[in-house]
């Protein structure tokens, strides 16, 4: 029964992140369910988030989607601030930045929805210009909180990119799979080496993972930049009310039994 709850969890969390991100809060409750304490659950979902990642950077590269100079040059940033996270992590509340992530999907969401033209199409005004140092310093910060808790990412780096690098979501997408490769496989060796990943749990729900980063990378190429937005607004809104206890089997549970 927990091989068919990791590689069916595992296929639906790499659909998810791929397409967009977010889909670590059902790794976490996944792994938290099958009795893992919240920090090695933490540590353990690395191992699924580095297998999905590689699998999809093969694939937008196949498509030559990936804008490698710029990439290339925020993976810096981001790797650094996740090294610093990632060391920090048993010290900070994970609900703490659960909290902070619903703010953020809120925000994403909405911009989404009254702002598509900013997100679809690629601005050449800003492809043109060269990264700034401030940039430098938003992907360190994202790159911190990656490295504690990681859940919602995707939103973090896909906004940051469509809104100040320029490129439209598909290739915005493409660059977030990239950012992410980079520093996992760092983050990754911290949590084990101070014991906190399960890899028989990592690995088996890892296979998923393939799976759906597979599908997932496929289909934003063929569907584009629409397609994902619609995605992205409906993940966005499920994980919000999940992060806020909507979604719990208790609040349902009240919620069904009073109407």
């Amino acid at each position: 029964m927990e091989l068919v709850i990791l590689i069916c969890s595992g296929l639906l969390v790499g659909f998810i992140n791929t397409l967009a991100g977010g889909g670590t809060i059902i790794s976490l409750s996944v792994f938290m369910l099958l009795g893992l304490p919240p920090l090695v659950a933490n540590g353990t979902n690395r191992i699924a988030i580095l297998l999905q990642n590689i699998t999809a950077v093969i694939n937008f590269q196949q498509k030559k989607l990936i804008d490698w100079k710029r990439s290339v040059r925020l993976s810096i940033p981001i790797v650094l601030g996740a090294a610093v996270g990632a060391f920090f992590a048993r010290y900070i509340p994970d609900q703490v930045f659960s909290y902070l992530f619903g703010v953020i999907a809120i925000v994403v969401a909405l911009a989404l929805i009254f702002q598509p033209k900013r997100w679809l199409k690629e601005h050449e005004d800003l492809l043109s210009k060269p990264l700034h140092f401030w940039q430098y310093i938003v992907f360190f910060l994202i790159g911190i909180y990656g490295g504690l808790i990681h859940v919602g990412i995707g939103y973090f780096i896909l906004a940051v990119i469509v809104l100040t690098v320029g490129h439209d979501l598909v290739r915005a997408n493409a660059m977030k799979n990239v950012l992410i490769l980079a520093y996992i496989p760092l983050s990754l060796v911290i949590f084990a080496l101070s014991g906190y990943v399960n890899w028989k749990y990592g690995l088996i729900h890892g296979c998923g993972n393939i799976v759906g980063a597979q599908l997932a990378s496929l289909l934003s190429v063929k569907k584009g930049a629409q397609w994902i937005r619609y995605i992205m607004i409906f993940i966005s809104f499920v994980i919000v009310l999940q992060l806020f206890g909507f979604l719990s089997p208790t609040f349902l549970s009240s919620f069904f039994n009073l109407n």
